[in-house]
C-alpha cells in the first residue's frame, strides 16, 4: 500500500480536550474520527458479508450507527470507502513498528514476525472475501483492482523493501533487486495455504501454517543472506532482546 496512511483513530472518550477525536479536513467542520473508525469497521463487515456490489452505503451507515450523509462526508463514494477499509485492515495487521530498523532484533526473528502478521492479514475472512471480490468479472473490468494494489500490497512491499535496504546496509543481506525480492517474499508466504483458502480447498492447520512460514523465511534467507552471517544474531551495533 503506497497510498498515504490514515492516522490511527483514537478510542472514543480517550481524551477530554475539546479537539480530541477530530481532524480538520479543510474548510468546514472537523471530522469526527470516532465515527470514521466506526464506518470503516462497518464497511469491512458489510463488504465481507455482501460483497462490493451487495453492500450499500445505506447498510454501512446503519451498521455504523451514523447517517448516510456522514459516510459520504468522510469517504466521498463507495470506491473510496472500500480502499480506506483495505488500508485500515493492512495498518491494523501490519503496524509500522514491524518495519522499524530495530537492529537489536535478529533478522530471522524480524522476518518471522512479519511473516506471521502478513499471513494472518491475508487469511482473515474479510481479506479472502476481498480477494475473491476483486477477481470477479465485474471488478476485474473496473479500475478498482489497480487502486486496491496501490492501497494494499504495494504499500506493504514498499515498507518491507525499506527494511531490507537497512539490513543490506548492516551487512546481513545481499540483494541485487530489492523491490523484486520484497514481492517474492510475500508470494512465498502466501503459497499453497492461501490458495486453499481462496479456492475452498482443505484448510491448513496451525502447525502446517507455522511450518510453511518458517520454511518460506528460511528459503528467503538462503537466497539472500550474506554468507557467514547468523540470522539469529542481532545486526552489528544492535543488542539482542534476549
Amino acid at each position: 500500500m503506497t497510498a498515504s496512511r490514515q492516522p490511527a483513530a483514537p478510542r472514543p472518550g480517550a481524551a477530554s480536550t475539546p479537539n480530541a477525536g477530530t481532524k480538520s479536513a479543510g474548510p468546514g467542520r472537523p471530522k469526527d474520527m470516532g465515527k470514521r473508525a466506526a464506518i470503516l469497521e462497518a464497511a469491512k463487515r458489510m463488504f465481507t458479508q455482501h460483497g462490493f456490489d451487495g453492500a450499500s452505503m445505506d447498510q454501512i451507515a446503519a451498521e455504523a450507527g451514523v447517517s448516510k450523509l456522514t459516510v459520504y462526508s468522510h469517504f466521498g463514494d463507495k470506491d473510496a470507502l472500500f480502499l480506506a477499509a483495505v488500508e485500515s485492515h493492512c495498518d491494523q495487521s501490519l503496524p509500522s513498528t514491524l518495519f522499524e530498523p530495530s537492529p537489536g532484533t535478529p533478522l530471522r526473528e524480524r522476518l518471522m514476525d512479519i511473516a506471521q502478521s502478513f499471513y494472518s492479514m491475508v487469511s482473515a475472512p474479510e481479506a479472502i472475501a476481498g480477494h475473491r471480490m476483486l477477481c470477479s468479472p465485474q471488478m476485474a473490468n473496473s479500475g478498482l483492482p489497480k487502486l486496491f494494489w496501490a492501497a494494499g500490497p504495494m504499500r506493504v512491499q514498499s515498507d518491507f523493501a525499506a527494511l531490507l535496504e537497512r539490513r543490506i546496509a548492516a551487512g546481513e543481506l545481499d540483494i541485487a533487486d530489492v523491490p523484486r525480492a520484497a514481492g517474492q517474499f510475500f508470494s512465498l508466504l502466501k503459497g499453497e495455504p492461501h490458495a486453499c483458502l481462496v479456492f475452498g480447498g482443505p484448510e491448513p492447520g496451525a502447525d502446517q501454517i507455522q511450518a510453511h512460514l518458517a520454511s518460506a523465511v528460511d528459503l528467503f534467507l538462503r537466497a539472500h543472506q550474506v554468507r557467514g552471517a547468523d540470522p539469529d544474531r542481532p545486526a552489528p551495533g544492535g543488542r539482542s532482546r534476549r
